[in-house]
């Protein structure tokens, strides 16, 4: 049987609940005696309208199904008693699954393996920390591989005899389905999966931050930063990019004249935002999300008072690369001073900082450390002001030597270890992934936004308008794929995102987009059937 032969969702559609009727009933009325046989061959639970149904699909069938419900009493309490009370530690957020059934033909492991480990993300991402079930004793051992652990009496008939059972997420790591069961592979912009020698070095005992020791490596982070980009001087902030783009609005608060802010994406949008809370004197040349700005529109909005432009580099929100070059140029011939928000493309991107007056970064995305450190680059020297907030005053951290204020070592020693681990070799594996996934993508018809500038950061899908983003990206969240799609400026544009930044076997990719081509194929379809059918 082939990997990508069925998959397994959340039920959603007429004729999947149809389908579940069907099994419920070849299952529990004619298999197991447990309800009476009718004519309709249909067994609707009597708490269907209460359920969440994880199905396994092959093709357009339902062989596979389990049925979950968080309201009380459970179908378990009336039989037992409240199951707390049979329990000999404490539960908080507890769910029933029932109806556990897999057709005859295809109960060869593969099927009841997917289903719970599927049940178990699931049941994570809802925050229940235990699932109860009553199992057939027909199946304990199955039940047992997959985490289930007895507790209770029996119920039921002497034709259909039921043993209480639970799940924790404990148990199932500890059963054989836990234990084959990957790890999530996260296609975020951020966090990003962060390595095993990253995680020892935020482990390190923590040292003064006012220490020689502690100055000795916040001298080589910022060495390795500024020769990352070729940047002259780079300061350190506890917090995240938001932060740092406070610090640049600062800054240009002291700036006379007005300035330019590029627009054409949520972060550019942001940008404008902070730039108005600092009441910033300032024009906004404003694109659709993934436009590119020409050399001629940029010029147009300039005026003799603008002294200086901002701008983000990668916009995440669309998968668009601006035109470093572009913005370089244009800033060196009118003399303005250009600002770049790089919080998405440093360590991803070759970044030469060379002209730019201030810029933007942190440590949580593609450097790959952990989230909590942010940077701004300069190439000037900054000097203190008696007007901005202390914490957001560069030159107070320039005139401190960057310790101005209490640092975390541990946030520090990840970020050493990160930046000793970006090469050459990093920025060809992101431009690769992105060129494969592009590829792939486009081999299955999916619409790329911002495909001829985009950024090999991300890559971004636009939906059919007849299928939920959100209803994709769960399907494959639960598979064991994180991509990016719950941001509420993707919902609204019914977009999925995937990251190209991490270090991704070609065996996972080829899998991810297989997979997500194959639920979005099987939406489809089974919308035109509906539409069909009505």
């Amino acid at each position: 049987m082939s990997k990508h032969e069925f998959f397994f969702k959340i039920a959603t559609s007429a004729d999947e609940f149809e389908q579940i009727h069907r099994l419920n009933y070849q299952t529990f009325s004619e298999e197991i005696p447990q309800h009476q046989k009718n004519e309709e061959q249909k067994l609707v639970d009597q708490f269907h309208a209460e359920n969440t149904y994880i199905i396994c699909v092959k093709e357009n069938e339902v062989i596979g199904m389990t049925a979950i419900r968080d309201n009380r009493p459970f179908s378990l309490d009336k039989k037992i008693g409240p199951v707390e009370q049979s329990l000999p530690f404490p539960v908080q957020s507890p769910c029933e699954v029932r109806l556990l059934s897999v057709k005859k033909e295809y109960r060869h492991g593969r099927v009841f393996l997917g289903l719970a480990q599927f049940l178990i993300k699931y049941c994570l991402k809802k925050g229940y920390d235990i699932a109860f079930i009553s199992g057939t004793v027909r199946q304990l051992k199955l039940y047992g591989q997959l985490g289930f652990q007895p507790f209770a009496n029996l119920t039921g008939t002497d034709e259909a005899r039921f043993q209480p059972m639970y799940l924790t997420k404990k148990t199932f790591d500890e059963s054989i389905a836990g234990r084959i069961l990957p790890p999530t592979i996260p296609f975020l912009p951020g966090p990003v999966q962060v390595s095993e020698k990253v995680m020892n070095a935020l482990g390190k005992a923590p040292i003064s931050h006012r220490s020689d020791h502690y100055k000795e490596k916040l001298e080589k982070a910022k060495s390795l930063l500024g020769q990352l980009v070729n940047c002259k001087h780079v300061h350190l902030f506890l917090g995240s990019g938001t932060l740092a783009n406070d610090v640049v609005a600062g800054q240009l608060s002291l700036e006379n004249g007005r300035g330019l802010i590029l627009t054409n994406g949520e972060f550019g949008s942001r940008l404008v935002e902070q730039a108005g809370r600092f009441g910033l004197d300032f024009d906004v040349l404003e694109k659709d999300w993934g436009q590119a700005f020409s050399r001629a529109e940029i010029i147009s909005k300039l005026s003799p008072e603008t002294r200086w432009i901002w701008s983000v580099h990668s916009e995440t929100s669309s998968g668009m690369l601006n035109n470093l070059d572009l913005l370089k140029d244009i800033s060196k011939q009118y003399q303005l001073k250009l600002c770049l928000d790089c919080i998405s493309s440093l360590g991803a991107l070759k970044i030469n900082l060379d002209g730019v007056f201030l810029t933007t970064g942190v440590s949580g995305k593609a450097i790959r450390a952990l989230t909590g450190l942010s940077f701004v680059f300069h190439n000037h020297e900054v000097q203190p002001s008696r007007t901005l907030p202390k914490y957001l005053d560069l030159g107070t951290y320039m005139a401190k030597g960057s310790i101005p204020f209490s640092q975390s070592s541990n946030l520090l020693e990840a970020l050493l270890t990160a930046l000793e681990d970006i090469n050459e070799e990093t920025f060809e594996k992101v431009v690769t992934t992105h060129a494969y996934l592009k590829n792939q993508l486009k081999q299955f018809g999916f619409t790329i936004v911002s495909e001829e500038h985009s950024s090999p950061i991300i890559l971004t899908i636009e939906m059919p308008n007849s299928i939920s983003s959100s209803v994709i990206g769960d399907t494959l969240s639960n598979h064991g794929y994180q991509l990016h799609y719950e941001s509420d400026y993707l919902k609204r544009r019914n977009w999925i995102q995937i990251a190209c930044i991490d270090n991704y076997a070609t065996e996972d990719l080829e899998k991810m987009a297989n997979l997500l081509n194959r639920v979005i194929t099987y939406e489809t379809a089974a919308l035109k059937q509906a539409i069909y059918e009505t």
